[in-house]
């Protein structure tokens, strides 16, 4: 492999520059709700709604710590609650809003228009190859991480 490569510094700014794009696309839509990194936390919970924090810290590659401070700001805006698992009280849960359920179908839509963004010019079999490269790369983070 050459020391020129260039993947995580073109994955940082990918993820720099669609976070604005996707942060005014939020706000065209009136989703004001929230802000693209809270969007993540609703993503996971509008698939499985009721995780406990461990689970949803794995899921949106949040740390725990930054998860907490963010659920805390979800909390405060109605978008979550936090609720005492039944079976284990030691659990806290993460549960949405009804409002927070309604914004998902907006949310769709915007992701729908970061997808056209994101891959404007791409065949299938390219959308392809990438998503699967990406998520080798994602599968040997998570890898690493878990030794460090």
């Amino acid at each position: 492999m050459t020391d020129k490569t260039q993947g995580g510094f073109l994955i940082s700014q990918i993820k720099q520059i669609s976070g604005r794009i996707f942060e005014k696309l939020l706000v065209n839509a009136g989703v004001e709700a929230f802000n693209g990194a809270q969007g993540r936390i609703l993503y996971v919970l509008w698939q499985e709604d009721g995780i406990p924090i461990v689970e949803l810290s794995q899921k949106t590659g949040l740390a725990k710590t930054t998860l907490t401070s963010m659920l805390d700001r979800m909390e405060s805006t109605n978008l979550i609650v936090r609720v005492f698992d039944k079976t284990d009280r030691r659990q806290i849960r993460i549960e949405l809003t009804e409002m927070a359920r309604e914004l998902s179908e907006e949310y769709n839509k915007v992701s729908s228009e970061m997808n056209e963004i994101y891959y404007a010019g791409f065949s299938d079999d390219e959308i392809i190859a990438f998503e699967d490269t990406l998520q080798r790369i994602l599968k040997n983070l998570n890898e690493r991480v878990n030794k460090l």
